[in-house]
């Protein structure tokens, strides 16, 4: 009875979760999905336009500072970027150029929605679609906002925060959290 109880506690057990950062490390195609780092307030200006950053809440030295600090976390963790993708937000482009040193390419599968929540359903499908097509190699990073990460994930990112995928004919799993 005792090896039985046993057989029946270890089939019971949680599978023992995945590190990201080996996932991010591994030849396997994997997604980080990045919230955008610290840029004060919530939402943007009333009449902010997506052509004029100046009408835009933007990264503040932290944010940038952070941004920075995610590269170098990346750099030293052996993390090869493939490709980035942002939303068209400067904070998130900016993000990109600081952490991955590179002009990313702004997709709108990845814009906010936090003000036109009617789009939520067709960018969450879009954003979906293009995670599930990622065969690397390499990682794909994506800079995008909290609503966009927790429709797609269920997840609350900080700001800064990464959300490591690993994309599949089905879709994605999440594989784990990168704490800013």
């Amino acid at each position: 009875m005792r090896w039985l109880a046993i057989a029946l506690l270890l089939l019971a057990a949680p599978a023992r979760a995945e590190d990201p950062w080996a996932a991010l490390r591994s030849p396997d195609a994997t997604v980080l999905m990045l919230r955008h780092a610290e840029a004060p307030g919530i939402g943007d200006p009333p009449g902010y336009r997506l052509e004029d950053c100046a009408t835009q809440r933007n990264l503040d030295a932290n944010g940038r500072d952070q941004a920075r600090g995610i590269g170098v976390r990346l750099r030293a963790q052996h993390v090869a970027i493939a490709a980035v993708l942002t939303s068209a937000w400067c904070r998130c482009t900016e993000i990109a150029r600081l952490a991955f040193r590179r002009e990313p390419t702004v997709d709108a599968a990845f814009n906010s929605f936090f003000d036109d929540r009617d789009r939520d359903a067709e960018a969450t499908r879009a954003a979906t679609r293009l995670i599930a097509a990622w065969r690397g190699p390499g990682t794909l990073a994506i800079v995008t906002h909290q609503v966009n990460i927790t429709a797609l994930t269920g997840i609350v990112p900080a700001s800064g925060e990464g959300v490591v995928l690993r994309p599949s004919n089905e879709g994605f799993a999440v594989v784990g959290r990168l704490k800013p």
